[in-house]
């Protein structure tokens, strides 16, 4: 098993920044493609941004491209999202989650249930 932990959510101010925190335990030779996911309330999951492990390719999707920053520390198994920028419409629930080994982001769609280790989230709230 993978254990997934986020941290550093908390209220911010439009315009403003937040810095988010993921870290991977247990059999951590299991991490592939790890990403950002989000859920408004009475909204569907959507992706945020991910990266594929080995070769570092970042993707982001149109609401956060140019704000949002993912980067990902491989020594310490650790995965962040520096959120720049902040709008309201970023409020949400966040998660951070892994695919398996040996496929890279461009092959797993955002809505993969390859995704298979889950965070239990943290929240943001952006206010103006």
């Amino acid at each position: 098993q993978v254990q997934v932990v986020e941290s550093g959510g908390g209220s911010g101010q439009v315009g403003g920044s937040l810095r988010l925190s993921c870290t991977f335990s247990g059999y951590t030779d299991r991490l592939g493609c790890m990403g950002w996911f989000r859920q408004a309330p009475g909204k569907e999951r959507e992706g945020v941004a991910r990266v594929s492990r080995g070769t570092n390719t970042k993707y982001y999707t149109d609401s956060t491209k140019g704000r949002f920053t993912i980067s990902q520390d491989n020594a310490n198994n650790a995965l962040y999202l520096q959120m720049n920028s902040l709008q309201p419409e970023d409020t949400a629930i966040y998660y951070c989650a892994t695919g398996p080994p040996g496929y890279s982001c461009y092959s797993i769609p955002w809505s993969s249930p390859q995704y298979n280790y889950w965070g239990q989230g943290t929240q943001v709230t952006v206010s103006s």
